[in-house]
């Protein structure tokens, strides 16, 4: 499509923040809170981070209110009163919840103390009659410090329970019928007491979140639950720490990153998805696709449709122009034996090449075992090669509940999406973590059978509690898989964060995204359909595009473990081939940071993708960064810029 300015023009004339972060909405501020010796970040009505120094007890106390279809309302804050004193604080503010299911309103008191105490309340009352699965507290626990250990839970009738935090992901919930809980971290004891609600506790790594959630109201209430009109909720937590407290510190240290040269990883297979774009990918995005040298091609077959051959037929021409082999992913009914037949037909009159075939059924969670026994046969005579895959097109919750039995399938598969709860930048940060926590756990009860991970996507791309596959968007706006910071610095960043902890986990092979359209890592040929919630117009690089290339064009080298002092702010990438190294490391944070990294030996090269050289790398594919390259000495301490991702080329330090 032609335009009246380039596509460096375009990019270079966006507002900063949408080059940043996908958006143009100002963040409210973070503020610093303390309560005795604890200390925390307050936000949009939201406690984060309760730590005593460096040792975190509470990732995050909020209020949520979701719909019957799980949905989370977001709230207006109508009123906010913030009072700060130097070892306690106080807040009240009031919210309103308006959605076309729900009409609610609710005043919060927050209040920190001097004992080392935090007291959350709220009285809420339903503006309306409606329909509701969720309303009230959420406490996130941290993996790192709670897995593992000890908590001790009283019951509403008085007894209580010696229990503990799963290191490995629970299926079902971990705590139950909870009137409070003690558990002891870093010579710290922990307690929360609840009120207004039975709460129970269940392990978030089956969404990829990196937390344990205490909430209310237990699953095992029928819901979702009418709410009567002018019916009012109250809750009540208390949160306390007493014990023996770290020495705070108020030094600002700068971040450091380890290396383990010892332990290394191959790179898995690396895939991209087909874009469910209606229109066909052009030669020009095929060109521009090829050039990453993906390893495979996923495409989706809904056997039960009519067109299935016609979408197969044109998947199979892309794969070839491509040069990238076939993950098919078949969706059978119960008709399954002549829908087999059917792509079996298919399979033998077209010469294609294939490396997995995912079997899917649409009414299942995961791929029941009598299909998988049926049709994994009548796969293995018709072609001996092929990856035949079992598991869930959906969360690893899915397949965590519903494990596959012994099939004789070669690889178990789930799909990976950091937004099942909240949406918050943050959040997708802390979340990539728990991206490596599902990969072991689904590894330890696999056995021989290797794990895949496809797609992982930066949005959801449907409600499991709905439907077990991607519905054709029929409402009005703007589609609910679509989300704007997909083409930032941020979604690179994000994209560089996912690939570093699943490549860490071991999986056999990761698919990720779409090739072309808001869901891709390029814009194609085709302007964006929502140009101001998603700023993208045709020929547009996304920096995810750059990230993936950079690590592909040095898959013959391993992956080695490394460590951030600080993930949450700077995180990286690291490859070896025994001498060189490479790496990308990224900066999550709208700060510039300092780092310490003693990683390479000697001098090293980095080129950095930011505000100042987004016009030139998403307008060129070919963009390498030389343009603003410097030399670094390997034993100083250097500044990264906000959301940036830094490619980084040197010599492995022995």
């Amino acid at each position: 499509m032609n335009h009246a300015i380039s596509v460096k023009e375009f990019a270079e004339a966006l507002p900063e923040r949408f080059k940043q972060t996908g958006t143009t909405e100002e963040e409210s501020a973070w503020i610093s809170l303390k309560a005795g010796k604890l200390k925390m970040i307050y936000r949009n009505g939201a406690l984060r981070y309760i730590s005593s120094g460096s040792n975190e007890l509470i990732r995050m106390i909020y209020a949520a209110v979701r719909d019957r279809e799980w949905l989370t309302v977001d709230p207006v804050i109508a009123d906010e009163k913030i009072s700060i004193q130097e070892e306690s604080f106080s807040i009240t503010l009031k919210c309103l919840y308006h959605s076309p299911e729900i009409n609610f309103s609710a005043e919060y008191s927050i209040e920190g103390k001097q004992d080392s105490s935090i007291t959350i309340s709220m009285e809420g009352e339903a503006l309306e009659t409606f329909s509701k699965n969720r309303i009230g507290f959420c406490i996130l626990h941290p993996i790192e410090g709670c897995a593992g250990r000890n908590c001790i839970i009283e019951h509403p009738d008085g007894s209580s329970d010696q229990s503990f935090f799963p290191e490995e992901i629970s299926p079902v919930q971990v705590f139950r019928d909870i009137k409070s809980m003690t558990w002891l971290w870093a010579r710290i004891k922990c307690r929360i007491d609840f009120e207004g609600d039975i709460f129970e506790t269940e392990d978030q790594r089956n969404w990829t979140d990196a937390s344990f959630k205490t909430y209310s109201t237990p699953l095992s209430i029928p819901y979702p639950a009418i709410l009567e009109k002018d019916a009012r909720i109250y809750q009540k937590v208390v949160f306390m720490a007493e014990g023996q407290f770290e020495t705070e510190t108020w030094q600002k240290e700068r971040t450091k990153i380890k290396l383990y040269h010892e332990e290394t990883f191959r790179i898995p297979s690396i895939g991209i998805c087909r874009s469910g774009r209606s229109s066909p990918i052009s030669k020009n995005e095929l060109k521009t696709i090829r050039a990453v040298r993906f390893d495979h091609y996923r495409v989706d077959l809904h056997l039960y449709y009519d067109n299935w051959k016609t979408i197969a037929g044109m998947a199979a021409e892309e794969s070839t122009d491509l040069g990238y082999q076939l993950e098919l992913a078949l969706f059978f009914d119960d008709n399954y034996f002549r829908q087999a037949d059917e792509f079996i037909k298919w399979y033998s009159e077209n010469k294609t090449y294939v490396t997995y075939i995912i079997l899917f059924h649409i009414l299942h969670p995961s791929t029941p075992d009598q299909l998988a026994l049926d049709i994994i046969p009548l796969l293995r005579e018709l072609d001996a090669e092929v990856r035949i895959v079992t598991g869930t097109n959906a969360n690893f919750a899915q397949l965590n509940r519903n494990r596959p039995g012994e099939t004789g399938a070669d690889n178990f598969c789930y799909s990976i999406h950091p937004q099942e709860h909240l949406s918050d930048k943050y959040t997708l940060v802390e979340n990539l973590k728990a991206q490596e926590y599902s990969v072991l756990s689904a590894i330890k009860f696999s056995g021989d059978t290797e794990i895949i991970i496809s797609p992982v996507t930066l949005q959801r791309r449907f409600n499991a509690n709905i439907s077990l596959a991607e519905l054709p968007w029929s409402g009005h706006g703007i589609p609910p898989q679509i989300d704007s910071r997909q083409m930032s610095l941020f979604g690179g960043c994000w994209t560089a964060g996912s690939l570093k902890y699943l490549c860490e986990s071991g999986p056999d092979s990761i698919t990720y995204f779409e090739t072309a359209g808001e869901r891709g890592i390029i814009q194609g040929d085709h302007d964006s359909q929502w140009p101001l919630y998603f700023p993208a117009i045709s020929g547009m690089i996304f920096p995810s595009y750059h990230v993936f290339k950079f690590l592909l064009a040095n898959k013959s080298m391993r992956l080695i473990r490394s460590v951030s002092s600080s993930p949450l702010t700077l995180d990286c990438l690291a490859l070896t081939d025994g001498k060189q190294v490479r790496i990308i490391l990224t900066n999550f944070s709208g700060d510039s940071q300092l780092l310490n990294f003693e990683c390479c030996s000697g001098l090293f090269r980095i080129r950095t993708l930011n505000s100042d050289s987004f016009g030139n790398a998403v307008s060129d594919p070919k963009w390498s960064g030389t343009e603003n390259e410097r030399v670094v000495r390997s034993d100083s301490t250097f500044e990264l810029d906000p959301y940036s991702i830094n490619f980084i080329s040197g010599w492995r330090k022995h």
